[in-house]
């Protein structure tokens, strides 16, 4: 028996949404759980929701959401949505649609994500801790989405609220250090690392 455990090949990148242009077919209970979880992380990201039934869900979540920047289309979907798009998320219960998203996706070159169907996606939406400028993403390589929330949770209880001042802080005396990059990264590691022995104690 190999017990030797396999790595986690996914490369994990951080998306200015406010800058792309994202797709998500469906406003039922799926879309609306893709939907909030973006809108929680990015609040301004551009969307386009396409779908010809909104769930209450979705529409009391846009009216929390002041400022979105959420556009709803309320009819089927359009193979010509997909234009211009740089991310897509399939994100209804009819499998055929969610299928006929992804090679429309692909033929077009454009990322996609299909709920609930990991070998047809592109990219996962792993949960997220946030702490000010401070994000940290959780991926169990789309094994168990239900392990990933319950050490979001953990992370969440053990990071403390003012991470986001201690960051600020540190970016400040960054900018006052004198001395060439390395000199600067090695002042940085020495104070960040008495900081971790202080949050041992």
């Amino acid at each position: 028996m190999n017990t030797q455990t396999q790595q986690n090949p996914l490369y994990p990148i951080f998306l200015k949404l406010h800058q792309l242009e994202m797709l998500i077919v469906g406003a039922g209970e799926v879309g609306h759980e893709k939907l909030s979880f973006i809108l929680k992380s990015s609040p301004d990201a551009n969307i386009t929701v396409v779908a010809p039934w909104i769930s209450p869900k979705v529409a009391d979540l846009l009216k929390e959401k002041v400022g979105h920047r959420v556009t709803i289309l309320k009819r089927a979907f359009e193979a010509s949505d997909i234009e211009g798009k740089d991310l897509v998320i399939a994100a209804t219960d009819i499998r055929s649609l969610n299928e006929e998203v992804q090679k429309l996706s692909k033929k077009q070159g454009v990322l996609v994500n299909v709920a609930d169907t990991p070998d047809l996606c592109d990219f996962y939406l792993g949960s997220i801790v946030t702490r000010g400028d401070l994000k940290v993403a959780i991926s169990t390589n789309g094994k168990s989405p239900t392990f990933a929330k319950r050490f979001r949770q953990f992370l969440e209880g053990l990071l403390p609220q003012n991470t986001g001042r201690l960051l600020q802080n540190l970016h400040l005396f960054r900018n006052e250090l004198k001395g060439n990059f390395e000199d600067k990264v090695n002042t940085l590691n020495e104070l960040t690392e008495s900081l971790l022995e202080k949050s041992k104690n």
